[in-house]
């Protein structure tokens, strides 16, 4: 791929929330946040090539940013992106691998 981007960079975090993780359980899906400028084949390209898994499909998610108080002063979190992996049957991603 020529994209000014490498796979490494476009993956930022999984997010590890209760509803993350019953996509995980339930539906095999792996919730994570992302470029704000990646797009769906890039982000599958990434996962199965940092996690050596097969994709069946990913799904995004443009997420605003909050409006929030900081003291006196109204402020605004910043927009981000959430990817959502379908992987497939029989494949998973452990994040947290007792060693």
């Amino acid at each position: 791929m020529s994209d000014p981007y490498t796979l490494y960079t476009i993956l930022d975090a999984p997010r590890i929330t209760e509803k993350a993780t019953l996509c995980q359980e339930k539906d095999n899906q792996v919730i994570f946040k992302v470029l704000r400028s990646a797009n769906k084949a890039q982000i599958k390209a990434a996962v199965e090539k940092m996690f050596d898994v097969k994709v069946l499909g990913v799904q995004t998610v443009n997420v605003q940013g909050k409006i929030k108080r900081f003291g006196r002063t109204m402020g605004r979190r910043k927009d981000w992106k959430k990817a959502i992996v379908r992987l497939e049957a029989g494949q998973s991603i452990d994040f947290f691998q007792n060693k």
